[in-house]
Order: C-alpha cells, then structure tokens, then sequence
C-alpha cells in the first residue's frame, strides 16, 4: 500500500506544491469553525502529521507531503488565531448617543449616496473605541475634511453588527480585523477644529482624476469610468450596481486581475514594440526584461492609484510573478503561479479567506488557467496554420467556454454568500470582458494622455458611448426573466463540499481528479434541497419574514426598510418583492399582534408575533400563548407565557441571535451555532437548537 501511494504521489508530483496552499487554509477554516478551541487539538495534529512523516522519511514523497501538510496546518490555525488576537478593537459595549470628537485618520467621499464616511480615532469622550467609523452627510464643507482633521458633533454609535440572521453577511468580522469598534452616523451640525493635512500625492492624484473623468462623462458612463480608472465606487448608482451584479458583471467594478492585465498588457505591448523599432537599442539590451519592468512599474502603479485594495493587490501580485517569470524564460502562466499569490495574501490576511472577493477571485483564475492547461482546450486555442476566420471563430468559442466553466465555478460561491447568481453571465461576459479590455480602457487611456494637450473630448465622446453600451448590456441581461436564481441559505458543509471537490477537480491531473465530481454532486444536491425557511427572524426579535408557500415572504412589520426586505428576501432565497403580513389570507391582525397559521406536511402551526411597543396585560397575553405553538416577541415575554412549541423572546434571542425555523422537519438554525465561539460574537451562549419530533405537540390542531 505504501508504494502504492508513492507511486500516486510520484504521478502528481508537479502539482504537489499546490496543496501547501490548501493545508495552510485548511487551517485557517478550522479556526473560523471552532474558534480558539481548536488551536491546541490543531497544533497537536499537525505535530504527529510532521513526525509521522519524518518517520517514514523525508526523502519519499510520502513522508514529505504528510510532513510540509502537518506544519501548514499548525501554521494556518496559529496564523489566524494571532491575527485575531492582535486586532482586538475592543468594540462597544452598548449603543452610545452624544456629542463626541476626534481625529479623521480616513475619509471616504459616497456621491451616489450623499454621504462622507469619516474613520475617527476619538478623542473626547473617554471609553470609547480606538476607532470608529462615521456617516457624515457630504455637504460642500464635510466633503473638504481631510485626514488628520479634528472634529466635533453629536453622533449615533452602534457596536458593529454580527449577523442579522443565519447566513446573513457578519459585518462584525469585517470591522474587528479592520480594527473598528463602533459605527454610526452624525445627527446634528459638524465643527471642524482643525483643518486636515494636505492629501498624499496619491490620494490627490486619485480623487483629482476621478472628479475629471466624471467631468467628461455624464451619468452612469462618468461613474464607471472613474472606477475603472481609479477605483472609487462611490458613484456608482445603486440601480446600475444592482444591474451589474444580476447580470454576472460585478467583477468589472472591482479592481482585480482583468484590469491589472490590462493594463500590463498594454504598457509590455507598447514598450516592446517600441523599442523593437530602435534597431541599435534592439540589439544590444533585452527587450522582453526591459518591457516587464515597464509593466512591472505600472502594475504597482496602477495598484496604488486604485486605492491597493486587497482584491487588486492580489492581481498585482499575481502579475509581478507572471512577469518575473517571462524575465526568466519560464512558463508564465501556471497554478502555482496562482498558488504563490494565494499563499502570499493568506499569510498576511488570512481572515479573507472566508470573504467573497478572495474566494471568487482566485476560483475564477484557478479555473480559467486548469482549463487552459487540459490537453484538449490546448489544442482547441493552438494557431497552427489556421485562417484568420477560423482562429477568430476559435478566440470567441474558446472565450465563451471559458466565461461557462468560470460562472459555473463561482455560482456556489455566489449562492453561498449573496444567496443569488446570474444565469446568463456567460452570455453578457462574452461580449462585456471583450468590450471593457479592448476598447473602454484603451479609449479611456487615450482621452486622459490626449487631455494633456487639451484633445481629448472626441475619444471621450466614443468611451462614454462604449461605457453605455456597457451598462445597458448589463441592464438588459438583468432584465431578462430568469436572469437570476436563488437559493435560501445554504449549510456551510454543502459549500465546503464543494469547494473540495473543485480542489480535487482542479489541482490533480491524474485520473484521481474524478473523484471530485462526488463531493460537488453531494454539496449541490444538499444546496439545491435547501428548503425555504418557514420563519426568519432577526436577533432584535422585530421583524418576522413568514414563507407563504408559493417561494415568497410575508413580513410582519410591513413598513420595514429596504435594508431589511432584501436581507430577508436574499436569505430565505426569493426573488419576489415582500408582502405584508396583514394583508395574507391565513393571518389575522391586531394592533398589538397577528396570528399566522402554517400548514406543512399535514400539520397546522398557529404562529403569533408582537408587532408594537404596546404591553399587552400579562394575563390575557398568557391566555393567547397556551393558543399557539410559537410566540415571537421583541420584548421580554412573562414566564407564565408557555406557547405549545417554541417561545422567542429578548431573553432567548440574547443567546441564539436571529433564527431559520424549518416547521417541515422541524428544525431550528441559530446565528449562536455559527458564530458564538468568534472573538467578535455578543452571543457567548450558543445552543444546538435542534428540535427533537418528541417536543411537539400530541395531535395537530385548528385552533380559532
């Protein structure tokens, strides 16, 4: 048996290195779902990995993989765990209204939503955090604040916000790593003490090119194209961004690996071919070194004019070494070139391994490279003596295959974190990643080198008319009736299979990749059975989304905001706008209370829900609980209220957090279950919250 693992090792020994990657981030995945309790079990793990290794000797593959496996694992969890520990903000306890003041150490200009965000290391009063993030409205003086200013106003704080419900976005962890401890908004008049200091040339250089590449552009044109080309989303209008996303096109607002490329591309195109024309420079310097350190300096300087965003210091990364490997005379483009980026990114911020940009970027680059590795899309995409129209019919074959395997890639990673997907991104990628790469950002480039002469407005005439044709790409994508699915909340083992599987798929090359394809037929199959949750409710206890069977919801404060509908819509994976509880035909409603009654699988669950701030006297409120099977409060029900089933309460949504309740098995999922063992978490009481059949009622019943 030991050889024979050998001599499967042996066979997949180029790709080996890749799974140093997936070990390290297997555990920081550990860690993110057991918290530090896992971290002396994993040490220990990896111990005996490394020493049972070293026992079959370091010299057979065997011995080595198990070793270097032992060690990534130790080092992942270790990495993790301190990364936590030393980004402790000590958030807020409790919610705080009052005047405060600080210094702005980050101010960031929202156009599309009138507002400035101000990061603020306070100053007065004592006890708060070290930092907090501001809502400032972006009058013509707020939009003038710059860093390091002093400023003064009454302000609304919140401790920053787990999760709403399970499988909801965790801003808490966002916030704890990005050292925040509290948010807010302003609500009164703003003095500014102290003027900031003057803008970094970067910074200066960035919102000064943004401002006029809006100038020259009206509309949704001028706010893409100042994303393109400096990265500020701020302008960017909510029905485009949301046109954007349903469409498959987000990527495109994001600063990552196709506009690094780009750019790179152009700047080595143009400086080869350049100096290629110099027949005396030609021949004595090495014109492929010279033109990658020109697309070297204007990779990172590009990085650094967008702002150095994680997702775009990833494409830098990935591109420095795609360089420095043509520089050499090596293969450029490969997965571990793709894994030495990844590896690079987890050391230093291991916590993005569980977000999605981290996910969907390196997935659709891991995709797009093993495609193009496989034998037969080698030979599909070959020249040869091919025509000029063959190799064109080849060129957009092969880009629409590749744009089918990378949305097929990514659509479980959008399912799992935004609970939707775009069914036709293929089709709108094929036309969009062409139309973006070739002519917006040349054109774009072109009218900003022209400007210096004052001759630019023609070329911002064309751009802008190619940046519409962009967004209404997008829009009519958008548009078209099932351009999205969704899905309700997906367990965390159906995407972790998945994710395995496509690792398998992925980075073998042998004929043991097959047996990915179970794992990902396992995870999809668990995904797509996912039922609707019959109830979600938020961890304040105020609002209720009830299933009305048909793949819609009913809310039970019908005025709720918009924040909120698409929160619960997305989770309980309906596309369809939220009705109001009051107007459904099995509720009945009071100012105080409605009644829902639920059939599943032949059983009637009569619901009630508090829906105002009114106290109902406790004994007429004890006497409606023995009526129900779930009583839902926001507020602290009395003891003597004992509903059949289930009794949720300020008290008990203290513990769990925001809840799924699945009245068809049933079962219960907590926020608790998923989050209470992170630093970050209030909810230090988790509880399994699986209801047992025993726990029901006797007999079903009607009950008036």
């Amino acid at each position: 048996m030991r050889a024979r693992v050998e001599r499967l090792l042996e066979a997949e020994r180029e790709q080996l290195p890749l799974w140093v990657v997936v070990a390290f981030g297997a555990g920081i995945v550990a860690w993110f779902a057991f918290g530090d309790a896992v971290l002396a079990p994993m040490l220990l793990a990896g111990a005996a990995l490394f020493l049972w290794g070293y026992g079959f000797g370091l010299d057979s593959r065997i011995g080595a993989a198990m070793a270097i496996i032992g060690l990534c694992l130790s080092l992942g969890a270790a990495d993790i765990a301190w990364q936590a520990r030393t980004a402790d903000p000590e958030p807020l306890a409790k919610p705080f209204f009052g005047p405060i003041m600080g210094e702005v150490i980050e101010a960031e200009q929202l156009p599309a939503r009138q507002i400035v965000r101000w990061t603020i290391r306070p100053t007065q009063p004592t006890g708060l955090p070290s930092q907090i993030r501001l809502n400032a409205p972006a009058t013509l003086e707020n939009e003038g604040v710059r860093e390091g200013a002093i400023v003064r106003a009454k302000a609304r704080l919140m401790p920053p916000a787990g999760p709403a419900i399970p499988g909801a976005y965790d801003f808490a962890e966002r916030a704890w790593f990005d050292g925040l401890g509290a948010t807010g908004s302003v609500i009164s008049d703003i003095d500014i003490l102290k003027g900031g200091a003057k803008q970094g040339v970067l910074a200066q250089w960035r919102s000064a090119l943004a401002r006029h590449v809006r100038r020259q552009m009206a509309g949704g044109a001028g706010a893409l194209g100042a994303t393109l080309a400096t990265g500020d989303r701020g302008a960017i209008d909510e029905t485009d961004a949301e046109a954007m996303r349903r469409s498959g096109m987000a990527h495109l607002l994001s600063i990552s690996g196709l506009h690094v490329t780009a750019v790179v591309g152009a700047i080595y195109l143009i400086v080869s071919r350049l100096l290629a024309l110099i027949a005396p420079l030609a021949l004595r310097i090495p014109v492929p070194l010279v033109a990658a350190g020109a697309a070297a300096v204007a990779a990172i300087g590009y990085t650094l004019l967008t702002g150095a965003e994680v997702p775009t210091i990833r494409a830098c990364v990935a591109t420095l070494l795609v360089l420095i490997a043509m520089a050499l005379g090596r293969q450029p483009i490969s997965l571990r070139m793709v894994a030495a980026g990844a590896l690079l990114v987890l050391c230093l911020w291991p916590e993005s391994l569980t977000g999605p940009s981290f996910q969907l970027s390196f997935a659709a680059v891991t995709a797009i490279v093993a495609l193009h590795e496989w034998l037969v899309m080698k030979r599909f995409v070959a020249r040869g003596d091919r025509g000029r129209l063959s190799r064109a019919v080849r060129f957009v074959a092969a880009l629409f295959v590749t744009g089918l395997v990378v949305e097929i890639v990514l659509m479980p990673i959008a399912m799992y974190h935004f609970h939707k997907a775009g069914l036709y991104g293929p089709f709108a990628n094929v036309l969009a990643i062409p139309l973006t790469t070739f002519v917006v950002m040349p054109l774009e480039a072109l009218a900003l080198f022209l400007d210096i002469a004052g001759l630019g407005a023609p070329v911002w005439y064309l751009c802008e008319r190619a940046l519409q044709l962009l967004l209404g790409i997008a829009h009519v994508t958008a548009n078209q009736p099932g351009s999205v699915a969704t899905l309700p909340s997906m367990a965390p083992s159906a995407f972790g299979l998945m994710i395995a599987g496509g690792l398998i798929l992925f980075l073998l090359k042998t004929q043991l990749r097959i047996f990915g394809i179970f794992p990902i037929a396992v995870g999809a199959v668990m995904a797509l059975t996912t039922p609707m949750p019959d109830l979600l409710i938020t961890g304040d206890g105020r609002h209720v989304a009830f299933s009305d069977g048909q793949g819609g919801i009913a809310l039970l404060r019908g005025s709720a905001g918009e924040y909120v509908r698409g929160l619960l819509r997305e989770n309980a994976g309906s596309d369809r706008e939220a009705s109001a509880v009051v107007d459904a035909r099995n509720a009945r409603c009071s100012e105080d209370i409605c009644v829902v009654q639920l059939r599943r699988r032949g059983r009637l669950w009569t619901v009630g829900a508090t829906r105002s701030g009114y106290l109902v006297p406790s004994m007429e409120l004890a006497a409606f609980c023995r009526r129900v099977d779930i009583m839902i409060s926001d507020r602290r029900l009395p003891y003597n209220c004992r509903p059949s089933f289930l009794k949720i309460d300020r008290t008990s949504l203290a513990k769990t957090g925001g809840l799924s309740i699945d009245l068809s098995r049933p079962a219960i999922q907590t926020v608790a279950e998923r989050t209470a063992h992170l630093p970050w978490s209030t909810l230090k009481s988790g509880t399994s919250a699986r209801i047992r059949p025993a726990n029901l009622p006797a007999a079903p019943s009607i009950r008036n």
